[in-house]
């Protein structure tokens, strides 16, 4: 009887650390997707502020080649109007 019960605990403990080590492998699974998961999320944060950066400097860029041309356009508005040739003439002057 000692014997059956020794082999009844030794199967039963074998059972329970075969559960354990399911649970344990287990958890280990769900570990290494958390972290990944964990990491995936970290590398879409950077890539986000990556983009954002640069959508920034774009704006900024924008709005300095927008200057430039107004700058550029009311010099050749200038020009225009200082020259003989853009001026609007009379037709009747250009035939005498």
């Amino acid at each position: 009887s000692g014997k059956r019960s020794s082999k009844a605990e030794r199967a039963h403990s074998a059972m329970m650390n075969a559960d354990m080590d399911a649970v344990e492998a287990e958890n280990q699974v769900e570990l290494e997707e958390k972290t990944r998961l964990i990491n995936q999320v970290l590398e879409l944060q950077h890539t986000l502020e990556d983009l954002s950066a640069r959508v920034d400097a774009v704006k900024e860029e924008n709005l300095k080649l927008k200057s430039e041309n107004q700058v550029l356009g009311q010099y050749i508005e200038n020009l225009m109007s200082a020259s003989s040739v853009f001026q609007t003439t009379d037709t009747k002057s250009k035939r005498k």
